[in-house]
C-alpha cells in the first residue's frame, strides 16, 4: 500500500519538536507491514542542504503566486518529496517563526501550499504516483483533507493526526478567498471556525479518520477541559477517532551504541551509566555525582509545567538533588531557571537552547527526568528516559499516564513500576513526587530494578505501526498484506 505522509518537519532533516521524530520514524516502522510511505515536506534551508541526488518530478508555475519545483529524493533513509519554493520556505529561523521570535505573517500561505500540493499529489499530480492514503500531521497539513473533500476526486482516503490540539492554525476569514477552495468550504463542514479559518479544525472535520498520539489523550480531548473548543466535533464523530501511541526510533535511541554518550551501556551493565552522569555534571558545572541528578529536556512553557518546577527547585535542592535544564521558551521561565542557578551554584544549571547530542547524554546520565506537564498528547522524552534508564517523573496526564507505571506499593511488589506518576497542575504534588523519587533513589536495589524495567519496556513503533497499517487497510478496503501477528 502507498501512503503519502504530509508534515511540516521530519527528523533528521528538520526538527523543532516531537512531531519531527514521529514523522521521521513512522515510515521505517511501516515497511514490515507492507506499507510504503513517502513524506512531503517544505524545502527549508536545512532540508535543501541535505538534498542530493534528487530529481524534479513536477514544476509549478503558480503555487499560491510563486514558482515551485517538486523534488523526489531518498535522504537519510527517507523517501521524500520536497517543495522547492524559495519565496515561501527559504528563510532564517525555524520553520514557523522569524529570528526575532514572531510568526511569519504569511504562514497561512506557506502551509496552505503544503496542503494543496499534498492533495494534488494524492489526486495524481505526478504521473505514475497515486497513493491510496493521505496521512496529514497537525495543523500545518490540515487543509489537505479539505482540498480532497471539496475536489472532483473526493474518494482519496485521508487520515488526520493531532499531535497537539492547542495549536489550531487559526487565521482571519479574509484569507479564505485565496485558499483555492470553493465558497461552500467556508462552513461548519469545512474550514470555518468561530468566524475565521482553522487549519486543524479543517483536517479534523474533513478527514476520513482522526487519530491522536495516545489513547488517554484521545479520551481527554473529548472533554471541555482538554478539547480546546473542538471537543464537540470529536464527540460528533467518535466512531472515527482513536489514539495510537507514539513510539521512538530504537536505532537513533540506543544506549548500547549511542555516540553522544560518554559510555555506552545496557540494562545488564547499568553501572556504566555513572560515566555519563559524570559527563553531565561536568557539562553543567554541577557538584559531584553523589545524590540524585534530575534533568529537564523541554520547551520552557506553562503547558510543560515549568512554572510548577520553578516553585519546588528549593525543595529539590534541600532534598539533596541537583537539576540540569536543557531548553528554551517563555522569557520569565528562562529567567527563573537562571535565577535558581545563581541561587544554587553547583546544584542547579540551565543550558538555554537545544542540543540533540546533549539531550542524549542527559538521558544517559541523569537519574531522573522531570515532566510535570499540564497536558501532554503523548510525550517522547519519557520514552527516551525509559530506554536510557533515566527514570521518568511525570504528570498523570495524556500519553505520560499511558506509558509510565507509578512506583506505588502494589506496583513495586508486583515488580512492574517504571517511574513516578503524580496528579498534575500542583506544585505540592510535584514536590511530593520528587521527594518520593529521592526516597526510591536511596534504595539502590529498588532503584536499579525500576531502571532496568524501564529499559526493557516496549517503546518501539512495532505495535503502533501495525495499528496504522490496519487503519489504512480498513478505510481503503484494501487488504493489508502483512501476515505478522499483531
Amino acid at each position: 500500500m502507498e501512503v503519502l505522509s504530509v508534515a511540516s518537519e521530519v527528523y533528521p532533516l528538520i526538527k523543532t519538536g516531537g512531531l519531527a521524530d514521529v514523522a521521521g520514524a513512522l515510515p521505517g516502522a511501516l515497511t514490515s507491514h507492507s506499507v510504503s510511505m513517502r513524506t512531503l515536506i517544505p524545502g527549508y534551508p536545512s532540508v535543501m542542504e541535505k538534498l542530493s541526488g534528487g530529481r524534479v518530478v513536477k514544476e509549478l508555475d503558480d503555487l499560491f503566486g510563486v514558482p515551485a519545483k517538486l523534488i523526489a529524493a531518498r535522504v537519510e533513509g527517507l523517501d521524500v518529496i520536497v517543495i522547492d519554493a524559495p519565496v515561501l520556505y527559504d528563510r532564517p529561523g525555524n520553520p514557523y517563526v522569524s529570528p526575532d521570535g514572531w510568526d511569519w505573517p504569511d504562514n497561512w500561505k506557506r502551509f496552505a501550499a503544503l496542503g494543496w500540493v499534498a492533495a494534488e499529489l494524492a489526486m495524481g499530480l505526478v504521473e505514475g504516483y497515486r497513493p491510496q492514503v493521505l496521512h496529514c500531521h497537525d495543523w500545518q497539513a490540515g487543509l489537505a483533507p479539505a482540498y480532497i473533500k471539496f475536489s472532483a476526486s473526493p474518494d482519496i482516503k485521508t487520515v488526520m493526526t493531532i499531535h497537539n490540539i492547542a495549536f489550531k492554525g487559526f487565521f482571519s476569514a479574509d484569507i479564505f478567498g485565496q485558499l483555492r477552495l470553493p465558497p461552500e468550504a467556508f462552513g461548519v463542514g469545512g474550514v470555518e471556525y468561530y468566524g475565521g479559518v482553522s487549519f486543524l479544525k479543517s483536517g479534523m472535520e474533513c478527514a476520513d479518520y482522526v487519530t491522536t498520539v495516545s489513547p488517554n489523550y484521545a479520551d481527554e480531548i473529548r472533554t471541555p477541559q482538554f478539547g480546546m473548543g473542538l471537543e464537540g466535533l470529536l464527540n460528533g464523530r467518535a466512531e472515527t477517532v482513536s489514539g495510537i501511541l507514539n513510539g521512538i526510533d530504537l536505532t537513533a535511541w540506543d544506549p548500547t551504541t549511542d555516540k553522544a554518550l560518554a559510555q555506552n551501556f545496557s540494562a545488564n551493565t547499568i553501572n556504566l551509566r555513572q560515566a555519563n552522569k559524570q559527563a553531565v555534571v561536568e557539562k553543567f558545572g554541577l557538584d559531584g555525582v553523589d545524590g540524585p541528578l534530575f534533568c529537564v529536556v523541554s520547551r520552557l512553557t506553562d503547558q510543560k509545567g515549568m512554572d510548577l518546577l520553578l516553585q519546588v527547585v528549593d525543595g529539590l535542592v534541600d532534598l539533596g538533588g541537583r537539576l540540569a535544564v536543557l531548553g528554551s521558551g517563555e522569557g520569565y521561565l528562562e529567567d527563573g531557571f537562571r535565577h535558581q542557578s545563581a541561587l544554587h551554584p553547583g546544584k542547579v544549571s540551565i543550558f538555554n537552547g537545544y542540543d540533540e547530542d546533549l539531550s542524549h547524554l542527559m538521558q544517559g546520565g541523569a537519574d531522573a527526568i522531570v515532566i510535570p506537564s499540564r497536558f501532554e498528547p503523548c510525550g517522547l522524552t519519557q520514552l527516551y528516559g525509559l530506554r536510557y534508564g533515566c527514570v521518568p517523573v511525570v504528570s498523570r496526564i495524556g500519553g505520560l499516564a499511558d506509558t509510565v507505571i507509578d512506583a506505588n506499593p502494589a506496583a513495586l511488589a508486583a515488580e512492574v513500576a517504571t517511574g513516578v506518576v503524580f496528579d498534575p497542575n500542583s506544585a505540592q504534588a510535584l514536590y511530593d513526587a520528587i521527594r518520593k523519587t529521592v526516597s526510591l533513589y536511596g534504595d539502590s536495589k529498588i532503584w536499579k530494578k525500576i531502571q532496568r524495567r524501564g529499559m526493557k519496556a516496549d517503546v518501539s513503533w512495532e505495535t503502533s505501526a501495525a495499528r496504522y497499517a490496519d487503519l489504512y487497510a480498513s478505510i481503503t478496503g484494501l487488504k493489508n498484506n502483512d501476515d505478522s501477528d499483531h
